[in-house]
């Protein structure tokens, strides 16, 4: 079953029209979101995430789009699938109508559910996607639908038989991963591309953040990371909201520690 609109219809029903807008435009966002055993994982981090995404967007915001609605209807869509544990993903997207310039600024919504699998792999390996770039700007900061170029990358892993491959801007900066934010670890330096670097404003990478800088162990900077650096590095992990860390254990020829990404690891889980 998926809520649309907050009606709970069967996944096999058609319900997405020619001129629907994240078909046409990708005139859309979404949440990936983590549910176990009943509870969101950050919740409120999510929900004002969308919400600043909204309005970056210009898309109207209902009243009743509160953070209890929003936890309310992902919760309802887990019950009705039958799901303590849950993978979720909630699309936003701009009501049906016009060419670029839409008829309405309204907006409809879908939220899909399947199980929770979050396995954490052993050995991962990545390699550095060349073909195309992010742009380093404020609209790729966000989860806007438009995601072609880690699809492309995504192929070309699969291709290849790498786990991941790493994104970088126009500039020849390291920006993020197909599927999350990017740690690089040197000595007790731990370091991440900024936001300018045109990387998406991830949850996970956000707790990262906040955990390390708190820390008396590690230093944390947001900084241009070049792909050199990666050949430098002690280790290397990558950030999202299902697999939380997922230490990359092979770039080229050089093989990483696991130790930072085990201890963040441990820290992260004591925040859910």
């Amino acid at each position: 079953m998926i809520n649309f609109n907050g009606r709970m219809l069967d996944k096999s029903k058609a319900i997405l029209h020619s001129g629907n807008r994240a078909f046409n435009y990708g005139d859309a966002l979404f949440e990936t979101l983590k549910i176990v055993n009943s509870k969101i994982n950050f919740l409120e981090d999510h929900y004002f995430r969308l919400m600043a995404s909204m309005r970056m967007l210009r898309m109207e915001i209902p009243l009743n789009f509160t953070m209890e609605f929003f936890e309310s209807e992902l919760l309802k869509t887990a019950v009705q699938n039958n799901l303590e544990s849950a993978r979720m993903r909630l699309t936003v997207f701009r009501k049906d109508g016009g060419l670029y310039n839409p008829i309405s600024n309204q907006i409809d919504y879908i939220i899909e559910t399947s199980p929770l699998i979050s396995l954490v792999k052993e050995k991962y390996s990545v390699d550095i996607f060349k073909d195309y770039y992010l742009n380093s700007d404020m609209l790729s900061t966000i989860k806007t639908t438009n995601k072609i170029t880690n699809v492309l990358a995504s192929i070309y892993a699969s291709e290849n038989g790498f786990d991941n491959c790493i994104l970088v801007n126009e500039k020849k900066h390291v920006a993020e991963a197909i599927n999350g934010n990017i740690f690089v670890v040197k000595g007790n330096i731990i370091k991440t591309p900024p936001i300018t670097d045109g990387c998406i404003k991830g949850i996970i990478r956000k707790k990262i953040l906040e955990m390390v800088s708190k820390s008396d162990e590690y230093t944390i900077e947001e900084v241009e990371i070049s792909p050199f650096e990666l050949q430098k590095a002690d280790e290397v992990f990558i950030t999202n909201t299902i697999a939380g860390i997922q230490p990359v254990t092979q770039f080229k020829k050089c093989n990483y520690s696991i130790k930072v990404s085990k201890e963040l690891t441990l820290m992260l889980s004591k925040l859910i």
